[in-house]
């Protein structure tokens, strides 16, 4: 199987030749950068997989090079680097694109549980494509949600979810239709595809398919209720 590639950009060498050594020892090919510059050199001329990227940096921070790499259509995973004290940079990072955040100081199992989680993700994305490039539809994709309707498969953060068919039917509609609010009125009748008596049922549906793919069901970061209107999968 082919290495997975990594590109590493930080400014300082000890944690740059750190996060390499963790990488190597796991199999993974390392790219290195010490900046922002370079990082966007490197994703130029070479094959990425996963970037990790520290926000802090000197001629280019990690936020500016994360959104120019958006901007060229770069859609492999980066997982940003900040200190406690960057809470805001950490925010506009996810908001421009980043798909995880990681504070220092780190453990080396931390990084690598998050750097094999999404590139798990990024590896299934892509086979699902190539698999299925006539109808690219079918597979649908949100965050760390992932649904195939071809095979019927719901994923989150890499982890398989077993959903009922209804619960199915249910994650199907409000992910084909992403920000988009279905009263509970609405979802039975497309899902049921009869006029809606009791919508109870929907509540309880959209409660166990929380306790299934969030991590806090309490306080869900995907299925959303829009109190009085209905529900909906949030945009990512």
């Amino acid at each position: 199987m082919e290495q997975n590639r990594i590109l590493i950009v930080e400014d300082d060498a000890d944690i740059r030749d750190g996060i390499e050594i963790y990488l190597k020892n796991q199999g993974y090919h390392v790219l290195k950068a010490q900046d922002g510059v370079e990082g966007l050199a490197v994703i130029a001329s070479e094959t990425v997989d996963l970037a990790i990227v520290d926000i802090m940096m000197p001629r280019m921070d990690g936020i500016t090079m994360l959104m120019k790499a958006r901007e060229q259509g770069c859609d492999f995973p980066v997982i940003m680097l900040s200190a406690k004290s960057e809470e805001l940079d950490k925010i506009m990072g996810l908001n421009m694109g980043a798909d995880d955040y990681i504070t220092k100081p780190f453990t080396p199992l931390e990084l690598l549980a998050r750097v094999n989680s999404h590139l798990r993700r990024y590896n299934r994305f892509r086979e699902a494509l190539s698999r299925t490039e006539p109808r690219k539809d079918t597979y649908h994709v949100l965050g760390g949600i992932e649904l195939n309707e071809e095979t019927v498969e719901v994923f989150a953060d890499g982890v398989p979810v077993r959903l009922t068919p209804l619960e199915f039917k249910i994650l199907l509609l409000l992910m084909k239709n992403p920000g988009r609010v279905f009263s509970a009125e609405e979802i039975y009748e497309r899902i049921w595809n009869e006029k809606a008596i009791n919508t109870d049922t929907i509540m309880v549906h959209i409660r166990k398919i929380r306790e299934k793919i969030e991590i806090d069901p309490k306080n869900p970061k995907y299925l959303k209720v829009v109190w009085g209107v209905g529900y909906k999968m949030e945009k990512q």
